[in-house]
């Protein structure tokens, strides 16, 4: 299987050459689908030995994904990855939640960054950070990221396809397809629906 190297490192040379060496890249996944968690990572690469391959979740195949996810974690100085359920979610909102998420991630780096770059999302980590507008195709820290984050939770889903079959979460991961609406409308919402994000279409039952 081939794996491009992509040129996605300006912002990481940018901060090298400032005499920074401890870039931590961090980006989510899930804010949007109706059911399960979001999932927020960060990580920390070395810079000297750079993965092919890497690039923003959603450009990469599904198979890719997972040879770049191991990889990733095996030459990663540090990561983490966290998962804020869908009851978090339903109580403080997507946003907090993702923040909640990615706010616990940089505290349980075993490294501490010297930086963090986010991909869009602006919030106090105790470091400094620098959120970049479509960071994940433009940085190489929050493109690993992406990939540790999307990965983990399509396998999440993929656990919760076999415990509620009836939704189809390994297919959509969760996401509101027709497919998805339909089966929820169908049989109701399960107990990992966000029941905040489908309370337009279904009858909840508090």
């Amino acid at each position: 299987m081939k794996f491009e190297l992509k040129d996605n490192l300006n912002f990481e040379r940018e901060l090298t050459a400032q005499g920074v060496t401890l870039i931590a890249g961090m980006d989510e996944a899930g804010r949007g689908p109706l059911a399960g968690p979001v999932v927020a990572a960060a990580v920390i690469m070395p810079l000297d030995e750079i993965i092919p391959g890497v690039d923003d979740s959603k450009k990469v195949s599904e198979k890719k994904r997972e040879i770049l996810f191991d990889k990733i974690k095996e030459k990663a100085i540090a990561y983490k990855i966290v998962a804020i359920d869908e009851k978090t979610i339903d109580a403080i909102n997507i946003l907090e939640a993702t923040k909640k998420a990615m706010k616990e991630c940089v505290a349980g780096l075993s490294v501490k960054p010297e930086i963090v770059l986010v991909d869009a999302v602006k919030l106090d980590l105790g470091v400094p950070s620098k959120a970049i507008i479509k960071g994940d195709a433009l940085s190489y820290s929050i493109a690993a990221a992406s990939i540790l984050a999307k990965v983990y939770r399509d396998r999440l889903m993929a656990e919760y396809d076999e415990t509620y079959p009836v939704y189809g979460f390994s297919k959509h991961k969760g996401y509101g397809t027709k497919a998805h609406i339909d089966a929820i409308k169908e049989h109701g919402p399960c107990p990992i629906h966000r029941r905040t994000f489908i309370k337009n279409f279904v009858e909840i039952d508090e």
